[in-house]
């Protein structure tokens, strides 16, 4: 059922459904009204201060007579139940009599709670993936939605395509080709529910379950945790200077049906795929008949020299291309895109359409016009010189506390001694509006590494000085 408005209250046709009239039962319909809804009330389905429909709307709803319905709310009111205030309607009671009262149930834990600190909030200091809040083209972006908005309204409705608008991935086509050198067609393009969304379509899609991939290390926790939600064993693979070790992987998986890699700059390390491991890996593929997922984690946002073409550029057979706005425009959005092979776009599309089908319309015309604007090309410009700009602020703000730095892509990595409770630093610094990664938490193995992920992304108020002094102090707290 739909959430409920706390002040407008359930509609008519909410309440009916939590009714359930039997018209044969023993009890007469009122006495059913009015114990369904008390028990609506005790638990907490009908909330406390909450208004309810009113006599007539409810009596269309459960197609009964309005007076049966008045006669069951004068007994919820003569209960304490509900409060009858005249034109203004009738509410449930702010304060329940005891005998009504809610039970106090155990905290439903967020979803990833032991990784995500905070969900519907603004970005934090050094809070890894999310662009500057500051800087999002808000006018401009209001303007193309508004207009989209009002065209929908305006227009004939049905069922839109589920790989999502043509309109945007036709853009698409256009932008990956300038952008990231791959050569595709608006079939191949698939609209998904954010990165995740793009993983779980290739997951069923492929039929990935009970099959092995290789999984960078230290490479994203949330993706490992995502294959072994699916079913997939996740290997390890190691990172180092040139990325993936193609040969490592190898001799620990060479059966494994995909390898999911971020080839443009690792996460969290920053470094691009080498040409050389790119010829290996695309070798293996093709060798094993095994698919690459390619995400193109800050692909387009490399702030030194030209960036790497994407993987899918040099084989579009063996590779899928996951691409987001999430890190560019809005996580708000949930927004990414997947690049299908060719000989897979009928299959991917056959997918979507019956398990995962592509979200409102109205955001991807929308987003498509802001590509067809230039608005797009322009803001990623802007947002390279101003990260570029807050990179340089950060590191000038940590080399008076910290002797070891090294870059990262859209990050800074401060290495710490072995052993040091990386975890526990990163929880402590929540409490003063710091939101570190910590580096242990990326490597399979715990224990191995000690450090912390510094997003640079959003500038506190004041300067990053502040904070690098508040993250030295929590460092020797926990170290």
């Amino acid at each position: 059922m739909p959430g409920i408005d706390k002040n407008s209250g359930p509609s008519a046709v909410q309440t009916a459904e939590q009714i359930g009239l039997q018209r044969y039962a023993d009890r007469s319909l009122t006495e059913q009204i009015r114990t369904g809804m008390a028990q609506a009330i005790a638990e907490g389905r009908l909330p406390a201060g909450s208004r309810v429909p009113s006599c007539r709307d409810l009596a269309v709803a459960l197609g009964v007579a309005r007076g049966t319905v008045r006669a069951a709310y004068d007994m919820l009111v003569d209960s304490q139940l509900l409060v009858a205030r005249g034109a203004a309607g009738t509410w449930v009671s702010a304060v329940l009599p005891a005998a009504h009262a809610i039970p106090q149930k155990g905290p439903v834990l967020a979803p990833l709670a032991d990784v995500v600190h905070a969900f519907d909030v603004v970005p934090m200091t050094f809070q890894m993936g999310a662009p500057a809040s500051d800087a999002f083209p808000a006018k401009v972006w209001s303007r193309i939605l508004a207009r989209h908005v009002r065209e929908i309204a305006g227009g004939a409705t049905g069922y839109a395509d589920p790989r999502g608008s043509l309109a945007l991935r036709q853009e698409l086509v256009s932008y990956l080709s300038l952008a990231r050198g791959i050569r595709c067609q608006a079939s191949q393009v698939i609209i998904t529910n954010g990165y995740t969304g793009a993983l779980g379509i290739i997951c069923l899609a492929l039929g990935l379950h009970g099959s092995r991939a290789w999984s960078e290390d230290p490479g994203y926790l949330l993706a490992r945790r995502a294959l072994n939600l699916a079913g997939i064993e996740a290997i390890p693979v190691p990172v180092d200077e040139q990325g993936i070790s193609v040969a490592d992987g190898i001799r620990l998986a060479d059966d494994a049906r995909v390898a999911l890699i971020t080839p443009g700059q690792q996460s969290p390390l920053g470094v691009t795929l080498s040409l050389a491991r790119r010829g290996e890996l695309l070798a293996w593929a093709r060798r094993q008949d095994s698919w690459i997922i390619e995400d193109d984690y800050l692909g387009e946002l490399q702030l030194q020299g030209r960036a790497a073409p994407a993987l899918a550029a040099l084989d579009a057979e063996r590779v899928l291309h996951i691409g987001t706005f999430s890190k560019t425009l809005s996580p708000a959005l949930r927004m990414g895109y997947l690049v299908v092979p060719d000989a897979l776009a009928g299959h991917f599309a056959e997918t979507v359409a019956l398990l995962a089908p592509a979200s409102s319309s109205v955001l991807h015309n929308a987003v498509a016009e802001f590509l067809h604007e230039g608005h797009y090309m322009r803001h990623l410009r802007r947002m390279k010189r101003l990260y570029a700009a807050r990179l340089s602020e950060l590191l000038q703000a940590l080399e008076p506390h910290f002797t070891q730095l090294s870059r990262a892509a859209l990050a800074v990595i401060i290495p710490l001694p072995q052993g040091t409770r990386d975890v526990q630093i990163a929880k402590a610094a929540l409490a003063y509006g710091l939101a570190p990664s910590p580096l242990s938490v990326w490597y399979q193995d715990k224990t191995a590494y000690c450090g912390l992920v510094l997003g640079v992304t959003n500038l506190p108020e004041g300067g990053f000085a502040e904070s690098a002094a508040r993250l030295k102090a929590l460092v020797e707290e926990f170290g």
